[in-house]
């Protein structure tokens, strides 16, 4: 079944069976022009807050069309969860990324300014990374999509964004670390919020480690080789998304 976003703010506050719904722009666009869709056509539709329904097509013009639900569902976001905070690069892999957080179910992606980074993170996150996450979850059919945010003031906005999670790893290539990320320190993840900070490529600053030490972050090593920006990201999704099944089971 194909799949289709309508933002949240466009489904009635009640959805039941019968109930229409209205589809527009680029969406629309693939439905009508590049699928070309037929009356009555069965399509799966998602809001990225954990809505979800199966409609049919019964009404379109050049630019909307028109669907009926069929059935409609509202899921939990996936427990544990899980954050991400990305030391801001502009690494071509980016894109690539968003689309693994919502395969691997990330809760959030939190971009932040560190004082290594190529160039300066936005103000507020793109709508080209929203797009991204769509596609994401079109292809994966989590109906779920991370909460992007941004923190332009470095590691003293990220620990100050941060109280409220039940783990806060960082995750870095310093030698001297004492230990590893290790099965023991996944197996929490069962119950709670779990936050993983990444830095840059060029790596954290000593005064950005003492401001994450200070506020209680736990540093971790990784293993032995220092790993590009995009693996040590996606080692962390995969396992969180590991430590996650085996919750569920």
């Amino acid at each position: 079944m194909k799949s289709f976003f309508l933002d949240s703010e466009a489904w009635p506050t009640t959805l039941t069976a019968g109930d229409m719904v209205l589809l527009s722009g680029a969406e629309a666009h693939h439905l009508l022009h590049v699928l070309r869709a037929s009356d009555n056509d069965i399509v799966r539709l998602f809001d990225g807050c954990g809505r979800e329904g199966s409609f049919a097509l019964k009404d379109r013009n050049k630019r909307e069309a028109r669907l009926e639900c069929i059935e409609a569902r509202l899921l939990a976001r996936p427990q544990p969860e899980t954050v991400l905070a990305l030391g801001w690069t502009k690494a071509l892999r980016r894109s690539w990324l968003l689309e693994k957080a919502v395969e691997f179910e990330a809760a959030g992606l939190w971009f932040w300014q560190a004082r290594r980074s190529q160039g300066d993170v936005p103000a507020e996150s793109k709508e080209t990374w929203q797009a991204q996450l769509i596609a994401g979850a079109k292809q994966c059919g989590n109906p779920w999509l991370p909460a992007v945010r941004t923190l332009p003031r470095g590691a003293a906005e990220l620990a100050a964004a941060s109280p409220d999670f039940d783990r806060r790893f960082v995750l870095w290539e310093n030698p001297d670390i004492p230990r590893r990320l290790e099965l023991q320190d996944l197996a929490p993840l069962a119950a709670g919020r779990t936050l993983f900070v990444l830095g840059p490529e060029g790596g954290f600053g000593d005064e950005e480690i003492h401001t994450l030490d200070r506020a209680g972050f736990t540093s971790l090593s990784l293993g032995d080789r220092v790993l590009r920006w995009e693996t040590a990201a996606l080692l962390c999704l995969g396992l969180a998304w590991w430590a996650r099944q085996g919750a569920r089971r």
